[in-house]
């Protein structure tokens, strides 16, 4: 299949945000889906960005029946760790289901890896829901390890009135 593997612009923002609901109604949580295009231009395209994306498109000829060329994307940031330095982090790699099977993401995922080490980065990191087994056998085929299994890490999140509340008991200055 004909597709380029594309630093997303603030044009593709309304693309990104249908491809990101896409992947939180396949992951079976579309209501936590908050963000809006007008957020994700602001924040992936102001001066100091909170992350980048790539988006795969096709050529026009080969659109999708809904009129769309946009047809997945991978959106990433940077961390550190402090054993080991610079790493990026993926937080979404989405490719539309009848795009799958054909080397889309992984040229999306090969692009951030690529990405990641130009910048330095000793390791790319990424979360994979624990009944997603496609997911996970296709990043354990790319060489990914599972910390979950071999480390037993636990990903932990503070947000809403949980995150209020242990900013709230910060020193003051």
């Amino acid at each position: 299949m004909n597709f380029k593997i594309r630093t997303a612009e603030k044009e593709d923002c309304k693309d990104i945000s249908r491809l990101i609901m896409e992947l939180a109604v396949f992951e079976k949580m579309p209501e936590q889906v908050k963000i809006t295009h007008t957020e994700l231009e602001r924040d992936g395209f102001s001066p100091n960005p909170f992350y980048e994306c790539l988006v795969a498109e096709l050529p026009e000829e080969n659109k999708t029946k809904e009129g769309h060329t946009i047809v997945g994307y991978a959106l990433y940031f940077y961390t550190y760790s402090t054993w080991e330095g610079r790493s990026v982090y993926m937080e979404d790699l989405y490719v539309m289901p009848e795009f799958r099977g054909k080397g889309i993401g992984k040229g999306l995922i090969s692009k951030v890896a690529q990405v990641g080490k130009e910048k330095q980065c000793v390791r790319l990191q990424l979360s994979v829901l624990d009944w997603n087994t496609p997911s996970l056998d296709f990043y354990v085929a790319k060489g990914a390890k599972d910390l979950t299994a071999s480390e037993g890490w636990h990903f932990i999140r503070f947000d809403g009135e949980a995150l209020d509340n242990l900013a709230k008991e910060a020193p003051r200055d």
